[in-house]
């Protein structure tokens, strides 16, 4: 068989389906509501970890605070260190999610995940001046927990979807980030009043935050035995007849129809791909993995960089979460309330309103950006966002170098340097926010999905922490060379996703290997043929399938223009 021609094979039914579903997925959504409720509830994970990205530079601000932990408010280092803390639980979190998240499921991996944010928050609260090592310990269960969640979250979300969906869906992760980044800003600004604010505070007002923080967890943790498991995880461990009986149920169709059994055989296909070829290369190995369930896993992180194509994905999910962190928008975060004192905000409660501001202009920027990613796609959002966000970092850096000794007089110049920060915000809320995360969790194969998606949240925690333990000093040091240092990155990634970055809209997620020119050998190319003949995929007896079942549903007048003729 000529090699042309088994590329041309990898154009699949489910990608023609694709094309077609995007313009449907609206009423397919009304019709399944079910697909949004378990993505935005499997997505709680997100909404701790944006809540708790905005509650403790919320209480750092506070009297009684202050009045308790002198040593950490007074000291830079010391208020890095607690707020990096959280990014080392992080870091383990997420890198123990590739693992923990094949072996137990993603699920039960999202379950353990609740469990270490429960012990976080009550262990936080539990801090008193006479034991200030309760925040510390409090800060890193939390990041365990949070961490584990970047890991397993997203990637959840994105096997549940369909293709058509999946930028909508994976957002979710996001949105609930941004919703908790929102909530904390503002029960912040609340709690703050409680017992007054000044002397008399009483100590639940930076103790509350932390006691809400653990009640969405506990939810998750009770509500996660009722989500489906992911149906490409079921595949992977052979267990085929729940795999498409889930399909059904996420899909709304009978374990029949020919898009539940189309969907299901891409993925069988693609997991026989990816097993064969591995003990095709490495037979040693695959044989110690048949044998010891742990060792496969260890494995299997060889396997993450056994090959180019491999290493070449985990690069690109790596580098998509530095350029990320290094935009400053966790600098922002974190430090809101600072940062906008240090913009002639005086007072800590006017500095936590405009934080508050900043946690709505975030919300608002994602909600449109969940709506058209799938149609616009990943890389024209990102370079837009890094444009955006450059010329605001870059004016405000001028605004701040030009007035920061004398705001009372220039109170004015104070307020549009607050107004650049809320541009700035809203153009990563509405770009670089929602879309890193979906990228993370589309373009590995299935062999090394869950090894490479926590790979990359690691490498979102590993830059997090170095940008959360050196802004406080730098903004110290630099003030508005900070705001330059942090355009600079910006002007880079404009650069990398212009040149580096392949578009992944609407392929399916066993398609991403023609995204990333992977299978260009033959032999990989013929073994992929065979196999997918082996499942019983046949190209044109499945494309008059796909436009049968869509003509059932009332799509197929939009079909027969993408249709695409395979040899």
């Amino acid at each position: 068989m000529a090699l042309d021609t088994v590329r041309t094979a990898s154009v699949t039914s489910a990608e023609v389906r694709t094309k077609i579903a995007y313009n449907n997925r609206w009423k397919n959504l009304w019709h399944n509501p079910k697909l949004i409720f378990i993505a935005f509830f499997a997505s709680i994970g997100g909404f701790e970890y944006g809540y708790q990205q905005g509650v403790l530079g919320q209480s750092l601000v506070m009297h009684k605070f202050a009045d308790n932990f002198p040593s950490v408010v007074d000291s830079s280092s010391a208020t890095g260190w607690l707020t990096s803390v959280l990014q080392l639980g992080g870091i383990v979190g997420s890198l123990s999610a590739g693992v923990f998240g094949e072996i137990f499921s993603r699920k039960y991996t999202m379950f353990a995940a609740c469990c270490w944010v429960v012990l976080g928050s009550y262990m936080y609260i539990g801090a008193s001046h006479h034991n200030p090592a309760l925040l510390y310990a409090g800060r890193f269960f939390t990041g365990l927990g949070v961490g584990t969640f970047s890991g397993v979250g997203p990637l959840y979300n994105a096997e549940l979807s369909a293709p058509e969906m999946r930028g909508l869906l994976v957002s979710f992760y996001q949105f609930a980030t941004i919703l908790g980044i929102m909530l904390s800003f503002w029960i912040g600004y609340g709690s703050n009043y409680i017992g007054g604010t000044g002397e008399g505070q009483s100590n639940l007002a930076w103790q509350l935050p932390s006691i809400i923080q653990g009640i969405p967890a506990a939810c998750l943790a009770l509500g996660i035995w009722w989500l489906p498991f992911s149906p490409r995880w079921l595949v992977k461990k052979g267990r085929d007849e729940e795999a498409l009986n889930t399909l059904a149920y996420l899909r709304k169709l009978p374990v029949e129809h020919d898009l539940v059994q189309i969907e299901y055989k891409e993925i069988k296909a693609e997991a026989i791909f990816q097993q064969r070829t591995f003990a095709k290369q490495f037979p040693t190995l695959a044989e110690k993995e048949s044998q010891n369930l742990w060792y496969n896993e260890i494995a299997q992180y060889y396997n993450v960089v056994r090959t180019w194509d491999n290493f070449r994905r985990v690069s690109t999910a790596w580098l998509v979460m530095f350029w990320q962190q290094w935009s400053g928008i966790d600098a922002i975060i974190y430090y809101a309330s600072n940062v906008f004192v240090s913009l002639g905000l005086t007072g800590g409660t006017t500095a936590l309103l405009a934080t508050g501001v900043t946690g709505v202009v975030f919300f608002v920027s994602t909600l449109p950006a969940m709506a058209i990613i799938d149609k616009v796609g990943r890389k024209p959002m990102l370079q837009v966002g890094s444009v955006v966000m450059f010329i605001s970092m870059v004016l405000a850096g001028i605004i701040v170098a030009k007035f920061r000794h004398d705001w009372v007089t220039h109170s004015a110049a104070g307020w549009v340097a607050v107004a650049f920060i809320w541009v700035y915000v809203g153009a990563f809320g509405a770009t670089w926010g929602p879309v890193s995360w979906t990228l993370v969790s589309e373009i590995f194969p299935l062999s090394i999905r869950a090894k490479g998606a926590s790979i990359g949240a690691s490498s979102n925690w590993l830059n997090n922490f170095a940008v959360a333990f050196f802004v406080p000093p730098m903004f110290e040091a630099w003030a508005w060379g900070t705001y330059i240092f942090f355009a600079v990155f910006l002007a880079c990634s404009i650069v990398w996703v212009h040149f580096c970055l392949p578009e992944t809209k609407g392929a399916t997620l066993e398609e991403m290997d023609r995204v990333f020119n992977s299978h260009t050998g033959e032999a990989d190319a013929v073994l992929l043929a065979e196999i997918r003949r082996e499942v019983g995929i046949n190209q044109a007896v499945n494309d008059d399938a796909v436009y049968a079942a869509m003509e059932k549903e009332k799509m197929v007048d939009e079909v027969k223009g993408a249709h695409v003729e395979v040899v």
